[in-house]
């Protein structure tokens, strides 16, 4: 298969004219435009040719959680993902007790990086139960704990080795000595937190490297009291984003772009299985949501993930006046350095996994290919 004389965006994250050649897979080669030939041809002459988009929090999707503990969910999320553009995910879990996390990485664990199912599930973002409280966000309260690093290696090997990223409040008693031992197997992130600007400096010394959803679930940014924001800002090598216009202010979503830098951001969705389904009831850690027109809600108000897709979320970024390579950096190949990912995914270089997608000029989804395969 060869994608010819279309806008690639390479690994330098700009665009560049050129060919791309994919076989058994795998993009075997970069060429400049034109000049490559064969009998499999798409002309993507006007259009953008990208990375697939790299989902690092994902809870559910299209009526189905990563919780449910099926193997058709696992399996509807994938097909939904794919159609979306999205190629890579990883499964996201609530704050559950131990049981039930085993019983979920038990079933997710045949799908670990496995083909033929639409996007490739790549691991596990564990995000809880290792919370505060006073910031549990749609979180179950029954089931938040402190950090527990015996807990966390159990599920670690029962996941085989699968858990990418774990989120901890660093107030915690005993979260730092957790994230010393934690991040040696898999990147730490920062969540649900009530931690001061010198708690979290403290988090990022011990091995944190990431923040969950910035801004969400943790003290607001203030002059004299910058929190865990002001010491993202000094120490963290990525941070999240749900730029779907709900979360944070479009204002908001530029000045983090311009304040941290096009390398350290990383779009996600934080998406639960409302998103693609119509306005209705839907649930979320065991806990009933209200989704209306994108927005989802527990009884109370408290805003339960989002409604939106990785997909929108890159594209509401760009309407909000981010510009195109930066936001699509941080959908692509920002999210695959932070968990450890991009090796195999996240750019368009030769060697890589052949997750591509081509888009129109007004960004809409034209062709997936997902490990060099047509999605149709």
């Amino acid at each position: 298969m060869i994608i010819k004389n279309g806008s690639v965006f390479t690994a330098r994250a700009r665009f560049e004219k050129l060919d791309l050649e994919i076989e058994n897979g795998r993009i075997v080669r970069l060429a400049p435009a034109g000049t490559l030939e064969g009998e499999d041809v798409i002309d993507a002459e006007g259009k953008y040719v990208t990375p697939g988009f790299v989902d690092i929090h994902i809870h559910g999707s299209k009526g189905s959680d990563f919780c449910d503990a099926g193997a058709e969910h696992v399996e509807t999320m994938c097909a939904y993902l794919g159609s979306m553009g999205v190629t890579s995910f990883l499964g996201t879990t609530m704050a559950f007790d131990e049981p039930i996390l085993s019983n979920i990485f038990d079933v997710a664990k045949p799908y670990f990086g496995k083909d033929g199912y639409g996007a490739v599930l790549r691991g596990v973002n564990m995000e809880g139960p290792f919370f505060s409280k006073a910031k549990k966000g749609a979180q179950a309260e029954k089931y938040i704990v402190d950090p527990d690093i015996g807990m966390f290696e159990r599920l670690f090997e029962r996941a085989e080795g699968n858990i990418r990223l774990v989120d901890v409040a660093p107030e915690l008693d005993g979260a730092v000595e957790f994230i010393a031992e934690a991040s040696k197997k898999c990147t730490v992130s920062i969540a649900h937190t009530t931690a001061n600007f010198d708690q979290a400096k403290a988090a990022f010394a011990a091995g944190a490297s990431h923040v969950t959803h910035l801004f969400n679930a943790m003290p607001a940014f203030a002059h004299r009291d910058p929190g865990v924001v002001g010491a993202a800002s000094d120490d963290a090598a990525h941070i999240e984003m749900i730029s779907d216009g709900i979360h944070l202010h479009p204002a908001v979503v530029r000045s983090v772009f311009q304040w941290f830098g096009d390398d350290r951001v990383c779009l996600i969705s934080d998406a639960m299985r409302a998103t693609g389904m119509p306005n209705g009831v839907y649930s979320l850690g065991g806990q009933t949501v209200y989704m209306t027109d994108g927005l989802a809600t527990l009884e109370d108000g408290t805003i339960a993930g989002s409604a939106t897709c990785l997909a929108d979320c890159f594209r509401r970024a760009v309407s909000f006046g981010v510009p195109l390579e930066k936001a699509l950096k941080a959908a692509t190949i920002n999210p695959a350095k932070a968990v450890g990912l991009y090796d195999e995914v996240g750019s368009l270089e030769k060697g890589k996994r052949a997750d591509v997608l081509i888009l129109g000029k007004d960004l809409s989804l034209e062709h997936v290919f997902i490990g060099g395969k047509e999605l149709k």
